[in-house]
């Protein structure tokens, strides 16, 4: 193996990884947004208001795609598996 294929390799797992933490990210930050919004608006500033929305919709998130994530993780494993007899010549 040689410093393009280890190049390589890490760039593959940087992608899988904001591939995977995409969603969840996106949805803690809208949500995030959308109650600072209202705290604004409305003059709450209660800091534990956007605790429990965010847990519930990243919970959701994770809900509706942890299949497709655990999936999407599971083949890259299984490519990761399939290059090991190419990194040992």
């Amino acid at each position: 193996m040689n410093v393009a294929d280890a190049a390589a390799l890490m760039t593959g797992a940087v992608l899988e990884i904001l591939i995977l933490a995409a969603p969840i990210l996106i949805t803690a930050l809208v949500v995030g947004l959308v109650i600072s919004i209202l705290q604004a608006t409305t003059s709450i500033q209660e800091q534990t208001l956007t605790f429990v929305p965010k847990i519930a919709s990243i919970m959701l998130i994770l809900a509706l795609l942890g299949g497709w994530m655990f999936t999407h993780l599971a083949e890259y494993t299984r490519r990761l598996f399939e290059l090991i007899p190419s990194m040992a010549g």
